[in-house]
This record gives C-alpha cells, sequence and structure tokens, in this order.
C-alpha cells in the first residue's frame, strides 16, 4: 500500500515502561506464547492487542478489551489525528502505558508488541487489514460485516486458514442468551417447521446530492480512508462517522441497511437455520415483479422478508407451522407464551454457548479453538448482505449457488461478487 507524508505520522503516550512500572506498578508486556506456535499462553504472560480504527464502535473495544486482565493495549492506529488522539488518552485511562500511535494500520502490524488486533473501521478495509494482520501472525477481531464483496470474503476465509490464526467477527449477537435462546428453539423443531422469518432493518436515506466539496482538514489522510474505493473530492458527508447515515449510505463503503442491521439479524437466522456452512438461493429487491417486500429464500422454501410488518415489535420474527419466536436484543417472547421457558436438555440440539463476544475471542485465542463466529460463519452472513444488495441495485432477482459461491446466469451481477481497488490498495495474498 502507498506511504503517505504527513506532518504528525506517529505518536506516543510517552510514558517510560520502566517508570511506569515503577511508578504505577504496571505489568511487564509479555508476548503469549499461544501466538506463532499453538501453545498455551503462560499463567503470567499478557497478550499485546493493537486497534486499527477507533471511532464509534471502537469506544467500547478500547475500554473493555484495555480492561481485560490477559490484555495489554500496545497500540492504536487511526487515519484522523484527533481520534487517534482521543483513543490514546481512553487507554490511558484504562492503565494502559507507552502506547504507540499511528496513522499507518501497517506500521502497527510490524510492532512486534502486538499479539492480536481490533479492527473497527468502514467497512470497505476490513478485508484488506484483516489479511494483512493474519499474514503478519495476528489475531483478529473484526467488525461485522466481516467484509465488503463476497470475494473478499473468500480470501478473508482462505488467509484464516491458510496462515493458522483465530478471527471472531464482531456479530455480537451471537453471545446474548436471547438469541441463543432463540436459536435452540428453532433448531429444535419446537415452533415446528419454520416457513417464514420477519426482519426489521430500517432504512437510511439517499447520499445526499449537490454537497459542497471542501479541502481535506488537517489531520485527516483522506486518500487513505478511500483506500481501494474510487477517487472523489473531500466532503464532509462522504465521510461522516455516525450510526444514522454518513459513510453508511455510500454503495462504496459498505452495503447500507444490509450491512448494517442485516449484518446482525442475517446472522442470526443463519445461526438458528444451522445454516452457517450454506445459505439461500435467490434474492428479490422490493419492485421485482410486484414484490412488495425485499426478500430472500432458501432452497427448501424458507422466505426471509425484510421490513414486511412495520408494527413488529421485535427484530426478527421466526414463523413456524405450530408457534412463532420473536426476538430482540434485551428480549424475547414466543407463542405459545410458555415456550420461552423451555428446559433443554443434553439430548436437544444446543447451540455454541458464548456470554461475551470479545472474551469467547481472546479465550479462543488461548485455546486456539474456533469462535463463535469465525471467518466461514461471518462469511456466509456477510454473503447474504452483499448479495441482497446487489439484488437492490440491479433491480432485479438473482439465483445463487451456495455450494460453487457464484451468481448463477447473470453475467453482471456476478461481476458485482467483487469490485475494482484502486492501484496501490490491492488486496493482500
Amino acid at each position: 500500500m502507498k506511504h503517505h507524508d504527513q506532518t504528525t505520522r506517529r505518536f506516543f503516550l510517552k510514558q517510560s515502561a520502566i517508570a511506569a512500572g515503577a511508578i504505577l506498578g504496571a505489568p511487564m508486556i509479555l508476548r503469549a506464547e499461544t501466538l506463532g506456535n499453538g501453545s498455551s499462553a503462560a499463567a503470567n504472560s499478557r497478550m499485546g492487542i493493537g486497534f486499527i480504527g477507533t471511532g464509534l464502535i471502537a469506544q467500547g473495544h478500547l475500554r473493555s478489551f484495555a480492561g481485560m486482565k490477559e490484555l495489554q493495549a500496545v497500540a492504536a492506529c487511526d487515519i484522523r489525528q484527533s481520534k487517534l488522539q482521543d483513543a490514546l488518552k481512553t487507554l490511558s485511562s484504562k492503565g494502559a502505558t507507552s502506547v504507540m500511535g499511528t496513522n499507518d494500520y501497517q506500521e502497527l502490524l510490524q510492532n512486534p508488541d502486538v499479539d492480536i488486533v481490533c479492527i473497527a473501521t468502514p467497512d470497505h478495509w476490513h478485508a484488506a487489514i484483516a489479511i494483512a494482520a493474519m499474514k503478519a501472525g495476528k489475531d483478529v477481531y473484526l467488525e461485522k460485516p466481516m467484509t465488503l464483496t463476497v470475494e473478499e470474503g473468500k480470501a478473508v476465509v482462505a488467509a484464516e486458514q491458510k496462515y493458522g490464526r483465530i478471527l471472531q467477527v464482531g456479530s455480537q449477537q451471537r453471545s446474548s442468551a436471547h438469541f441463543r435462546i432463540a436459536a435452540n428453539l428453532v433448531r429444535n423443531g419446537l415452533i415446528g417447521e419454520v416457513k417464514e422469518v420477519y426482519v426489521k432493518l430500517g432504512s437510511f436515506p439517499p447520499p445526499p446530492e449537490n454537497v459542497q466539496i471542501k479541502p481535506v482538514p488537517d489531520g485527516f489522510d483522506y486518500d487513505r480512508w478511500l483506500g481501494p474505493t474510487p477517487f472523489y473530492e473531500y466532503t464532509d458527508e462522504r465521510v461522516k462517522s455516525i450510526y444514522g447515515g454518513g459513510w453508511r449510505c455510500y454503495w462504496d463503503y459498505g452495503s447500507r441497511k444490509f450491512g448494517d442491521w442485516g449484518a446482525h439479524h442475517f446472522d442470526i437466522i443463519q445461526w438458528a437455520l444451522g445454516r452457517d456452512n450454506t445459505g439461500p438461493v435467490e434474492f428479490i429487491p422490493k419492485g421485482y415483479n410486484g414484490s412488495e417486500f425485499h426478500h430472500y429464500r432458501y432452497a427448501d422454501g424458507i422466505t426471509v422478508w425484510r421490513d414486511k410488518d412495520p408494527k413488529q415489535e421485535h427484530m426478527i420474527r421466526f414463523i413456524g407451522t405450530v408457534g412463532e419466536v420473536h426476538v430482540s436484543r434485551g428480549k424475547i417472547a414466543t407463542m405459545p407464551k410458555e415456550l420461552v421457558r423451555h428446559r433443554f436438555t443434553d439430548s436437544d440440539i444446543q447451540v455454541y454457548e458464548s456470554n461475551n463476544h470479545r472474551q469467547n475471542f481472546i479465550d479462543c485465542v488461548k485455546s486456539r479453538e474456533a469462535p463463535i463466529c469465525s471467518a466461514s460463519v461471518g462469511h456466509r452472513s456477510g454473503s447474504i448482505c452483499q448479495l441482497a444488495a446487489i439484488a437492490e441495485r440491479l433491480g432485479r432477482s438473482i439465483e445463487w449457488d451456495p455450494a460453487a459461491q457464484q451468481v448463477l446466469g447473470d453475467k453482471e451481477a456476478r461481476s458485482m461478487q467483487d469490485r475494482p481497488r484502486r492501484k496501490g490498495y490491492e488486496l493482500p495474498s
């Protein structure tokens, strides 16, 4: 990737590690023995974590990971100098000393004290950084959706296997008791045969038109922010980091609401239906052949509808032949009502149990076992987001072969499984 000269390229929280240890009682940073050989970590070792992207969702990661007894925050990276400085202050408040700061993720990955990385950039940067991190021998916590495109997803899965790394996708609803109960109820056939699923995603506004082109603000590496995507003159709206829109409105950087709430809820639907190693076969956009709602369909006929019932109280509604399961963050309901209190036994199907998504990742880094949302799982859920987006952008139905992982009979749609990358921002191998 290109390197750019900036006045402030590296920042350091300037405290001597020796002085910090003497004054603050800070532990010595030791590299965990898990890294590189897959053996158990020494009981007294702490793994070094680096943070790449320190904006919205990263705020929780900075505080939570830095507060874990197994970890020591050693580096942070952001292309906005102001956000990087804020991150360094946050880490300092959590007791992290001698933290390296940089606007170049490659520099962070070259730091031998970094054992694991937390990646929380916009979607268009996920794949390249995750692959580079695994190639550099780091384990990865990667925000959802795992990638921007289907082909990027395949590449991340291949890298996870090639380099023998642990990768956890930040689909944290899998580590929630309510979603786990819902998945177990559906998996065990307690609502009968599932016929339909209703899911609430909401909507983003379209990208704003005729916005003011401005000079790139000081302390912001805009070319690096654009990365592999097409070049556009700078506007505040294009790079704005907000949950309700900003860069999330643009197809260049994400899959709009499919890659936003869809990445969470489609993931739970996959889990509950037991389809983490496969996917739907057809995606039908709203308006195509009179379709009132966007939907996708599995080979056995189960259909997932987007925003079909505006009065639906829960984010996901599983509709079976003898009952229903309704689930959202923090709440679950069933029809019949008493079903939610069903007691599962050892003879029942019970999905992977995790009660803390970040801790599950750290536990798996130490054990070298698969986390609850590995790259292969995140790729299958992400593919649904990406294929739904392709269907919406083209305004027509597309057929998908989940075994071959290829669009069928539509060359234009198949070409959209990948996207051109700007020179200098090629995907690592």
